[in-house]
């Protein structure tokens, strides 16, 4: 990503379930958007727009992150970019089912994830969990969505963007044809995931450019 976009990127290394269920993540994302929108960023070096991006629970973590600050009338991020994101914990979109297995991510093992998380079922369709579930996506960051056609994820994604761009929120989304979910990782096995991880790449040195 940093070669790529010729960024300063930051990895959060966040709390993990199940020793931390949520909000732990949470909470560890939102502190460090606000250390790096003040004045930790600029004292460790790095300068310029703040921008959130995470892939699958990642990507849940970095809308829920924005959709926290945005209701505490907290500074935003200037962007966020969602791929293959796990908007809805609750697996109720179809794709959920129709490829829930032989594509590489396993609806099971989602659903598996999403317990170990968020114990209490009851809570998996709450918007502080859920960001599908927030009855009002506006006031949000622009946004890159990024999904993927043979991925249990791809249809929850697809219509988050969807809402975000009903919500005036600016939205670019493409659903990659014939990848799966991570294909982000696969760049050393597979040229056809490599060229769609560069694409993601110039989605974000393309927001970068157009935000400083």
């Amino acid at each position: 990503m940093a070669l790529k976009t010729g960024t300063a990127v930051l990895s959060v290394d966040f709390r993990r379930a199940p020793e931390h269920p949520w909000p732990a993540a949470v909470d560890d994302c939102v502190d460090v958007i606000r250390w790096a929108a003040t004045s930790g960023g600029s004292s460790a070096g790095i300068g310029g727009p703040t921008i959130i991006m995470g892939d699958s629970s990642g990507g849940n973590l970095a809308a829920l992150a924005c959709l926290r600050l945005r209701d505490e009338g907290e500074p935003l991020p200037a962007a966020q970019i969602l791929v293959y994101p796990n908007t809805d914990l609750t697996l109720s979109y179809p794709s959920a089912r129709t490829k829930a297995t032989g594509w590489g991510l396993i609806t099971d093992d989602v659903a598996w994830g999403a317990e170990q998380w968020v114990p209490d079922p009851s809570r998996r369709a709450d918007a502080e969990v859920s960001p599908m579930f927030a009855a009002d996506l506006g006031g949000l960051p622009p946004a890159v969505v990024v999904t993927a056609e043979h991925d249990p994820l791809r249809d929850e994604g697809n219509a988050y963007a969807a809402r975000l761009a009903a919500a005036d929120v600016p939205v670019r989304h493409r659903c990659e044809a014939g990848m799966v979910h991570g294909f982000l990782t696969l760049d050393t096995i597979s040229p056809a995931a490599a060229a769609a991880g560069d694409r993601v790449f110039a989605d974000v040195a393309d927001l970068v450019v157009r935000l400083r």
